[in-house]
């Protein structure tokens, strides 16, 4: 039922760990700095999207209740969403890299984060309207939801390319805070009546 829904999440939620690893010594101490001061705040952000991630594919099977599966997306989306503000907040606070065109470059992926916040909080709220006591309408909508969930993760990510090449890219790269992290396992979100686990924040890697 959920296995669209986690395909399509793991399709593109975790956009600034698509770096590549390669290394240039013409990196200016600036530069560094300024991928460095990035980094070091985005590395929580990201555990928390990929803790997210985790627990929509833990909720996979088709014998998953549709009420457990609405609880545990939710809690992913909600996650999610507060990660790609935080994300957001982290590259506008570090001020724009110090490269031709940074300036532009800076204040589009500030809005892209911010956006994509917002497409998620919004999924959230459509998976908390869907009707968990007809398994056929709840695997309906959760079809639904997955298809703009494709969307948000292939489209609207011009900026954040872009913030990614050339030499910021290869600075962002080095960083260990920008390197896609391991999910931790969350705990399965029907053993928790009172709210899902997978949204907690404090369970570390």
């Amino acid at each position: 039922m959920n296995k669209k829904l986690a395909a399509a999440l793991s399709g593109g939620a975790v956009l600034v760990l698509t770096l590549s690893g390669c290394s240039s010594d013409d990196n200016s101490d600036k530069v560094n700095a300024w991928a460095k001061k990035v980094c070091d705040q985005v590395q929580p952000q990201l555990q928390k999207i990929a803790n997210a991630n985790a627990a929509i594919q833990q909720q996979t099977a088709d014998n998953s209740k549709p009420a457990d599966v609405q609880k545990t997306d939710s809690a992913a989306f909600q996650q999610i969403s507060q990660a790609y503000k935080a994300l957001g907040t982290a590259v506008d606070s570090a001020g724009a890299p110090p490269v031709d065109g940074g300036e532009a470059t800076h204040k589009e992926a500030v809005k892209e984060l911010n956006a994509s916040s917002a497409a998620y909080g919004n999924l959230q709220k459509k998976v908390d309207e869907l009707e968990t006591k007809d398994q056929a309408k709840f695997a309906d909508g959760l079809k639904g939801i997955a298809d703009e969930l494709n969307k948000i993760s292939t489209s609207g990510d011009e900026a954040l390319k872009k913030l990614q090449s050339g030499e910021v890219g290869t600075a962002m790269a080095k960083q260990k805070g920008c390197q896609k992290p391991t999910a931790s396992t969350p705990p399965k979100a029907s053993t928790e009546p009172s709210k899902a686990p997978s949204a907690s924040p404090s369970k570390k890697a």
